[in-house]
């Protein structure tokens, strides 16, 4: 989510730093601006989501460890959610037209350069360099949305067809990773920003005049050190799946990175232009939305990763009917999305968070009695739905909690602070949840064949079971089908201590959330 492929409008529109929401960025091609933006929004969306389908044939063509694909996703998601706060400082103070031209350029180039790749490291470079990029383009694209269309109709119009872009581009990225996947190759997952990009770069020029550039400090030291941080955990997690938790490639990484998160904290305490003011925290309505993203941004991603290997591997599913099996998430998302605004007003949050978050976990504890001898109706159609409406009931009323009462100033990065969580939540969650999986899956081989063949697994892709005599290929694909079940036991057991937040710290009033709606927030 996170992203995760399921991400909604709601948390889409919130990847942004505060935004003036006067217009500042005038230009006579506001069609041609309004495409602009949406494609460089789509383009973000899609490399959270596109990639999910390829992965097991990303794993076969690069002879990818079960750990290391998990690189695949968090290398994205560290760089794009450690530095977008970052991004969105770069974009008032460079100017939003340059910062996003320069986000494209990058972002273009990293798909191209991706795309080509041969190995484990030539391909985690390209998805880092892709989330930096995704982390200049996406608050710059709104920012100049803000900009170039005036407050009103003119802009509501613009934001419908920027949300529907964001909303729809999770599930469209699901689909097209798998036709591509299927007609094409794993590639163009990758390949297919060129075009696009391409496109964006020589339209923006024209489309939108450089915004005024805003005076400031850049909090470099916050960002790297967040950034730093974040990855030494997760690469500690994800060390401890594929060795031991005693082993020095496991313990120095997790010590580093909690060292280095609390010299973040301290940077931005003293820091004067700080990118998470640590104010923010103090209001226990905003502490709980971050929490709750959090795990909502871990449980979105464990969905997305350990569904796609179960398909694919397991019940032999194509990548083409692996991408359309994801949309029914995406149906449940959608209803439960018009629920939430018709009854938001009424309820305020509280008791909307509470359902989202019990309906989400439901979803996971139905997923952990996934059957290696299962299908479609029997395993995957209920939790799809199920965990589509929990999360379509949980994105709005969590931004609401983040800005209910927040000064004008710091609203937009209070509610950009809930992707963020989304992303790192889902970076840290697929770590701890993927060594959970591997941890019990090695446990299973080695009870049903022995050390020998649990360490064997641990070298070699998953995926080359197929291959395998009838009766080892089913006692590895029931390994693999009880690490995961145990993984979604855990993850509904983590969405179930989201709900408690809520019930115990979510006080936003249905007259609040109505106050920040009317405020302008952006959601």
């Amino acid at each position: 989510m996170p992203e995760s492929s399921g991400r909604s409008a709601a948390s889409q529109l919130n990847a942004s730093p505060p935004v003036d929401l006067a217009p500042t960025t005038a230009s006579t091609h506001k069609g041609l601006a309004l495409a602009v933006i949406a494609i460089a929004q789509l383009m973000v969306v899609l490399d959270v989501s596109i990639v999910n389908v390829a992965l097991p044939s990303i794993q076969t063509a690069l002879k990818l460890s079960p750990t290391s694909l998990e690189w695949v996703v968090n290398a994205y998601a560290l760089a794009f959610g450690g530095l977008l706060l970052l991004g969105g400082r770069i974009a008032d103070m460079w100017g939003q037209r340059r910062t996003l031209i320069a986000g494209l350029v990058v972002l273009t180039a990293a798909s191209l350069f991706g795309g080509m790749a041969t190995g484990q490291a030539w391909l985690l470079t390209a998805r880092t360099a892709q989330g930096v990029a995704g982390a200049l383009v996406a608050p710059s694209a709104l920012a100049l949305l803000a900009g170039t269309f005036a407050e009103g109709s003119e802009r509501n119009r613009a934001m419908g067809i920027y949300a529907a872009v964001s909303g729809a581009g999770g599930a469209l990225g699901n689909v097209l990773g798998g036709v591509f996947t299927d007609q094409l190759s794993w590639r163009w997952v990758l390949f297919v920003n060129v075009p696009i990009g391409l496109f964006s770069l020589l339209a923006a020029p024209r489309a939108f005049r450089e915004s005024q550039r805003n005076r400031g400090q850049l909090d470099l030291a916050g960002a790297l050190s967040a950034t730093a941080g974040m990855t030494l955990l997760v690469y500690g997690f994800i060390h401890a799946a594929s060795h031991t938790w005693g082993e020095t490639g496991t313990i120095v990484p997790l010590i580093a990175g909690g060292l280095i998160l609390a010299a973040f904290v301290l940077i931005e305490a003293r820091s004067r232009s700080a990118l998470m003011p640590l104010r923010l925290f103090a209001n226990r309505n905003r502490s709980g939305a971050y929490a709750i993203m959090l795990t909502l941004g871990a449980a979105l991603i464990a969905v997305f990763y350990f569904l796609t290997l179960f398909m694919q591997i397991v019940l032999a599913y194509s990548p083409l009917k692996t991408g359309f099996t994801f949309l029914t998430f995406a149906v449940g998302a959608g209803v439960m999305s018009g629920v939430c605004g018709k009854v938001l007003d009424r309820t305020g949050p509280r008791p909307v968070l509470l359902v989202g978050t019990l309906l989400s976990a439901a979803s996971l504890f139905w997923l952990s009695r996934l059957s290696p001898t299962g299908g479609y109706t029997s395993d995957l159609l209920g939790p799809l739905l199920l965990f589509g409406g929990g999360v379509g009931l949980c994105f709005v009323p969590l931004t609401l909690s983040a800005v209910a009462g927040v000064r004008d100033e710091e609203s937009g990065v209070s509610s950009a602070l809930l992707n963020t969580g989304q992303q790192v939540g889902g970076a840290l969650g697929l770590a701890v949840l993927g060594t959970i999986a591997a941890t019990a899956t090695k446990n299973r081989v080695t009870s049903l064949l022995g050390s020998a063949a649990a360490q064997q697994m641990n070298n070699h892709s998953a995926s080359e079971a197929g291959s395998m005599p009838p009766q080892l290929k089913h006692a590895i694909f029931d390994s693999l089908t009880h690490g995961w079940s145990i993984a979604f036991l855990v993850g509904g057991f983590v969405l179930v201590g989201a709900c408690l937040i809520a019930a115990a710290v979510i006080r936003v009033s249905a007259e609040e959330a109505a106050a920040s709606k009317n405020a302008g927030v952006v959601i």
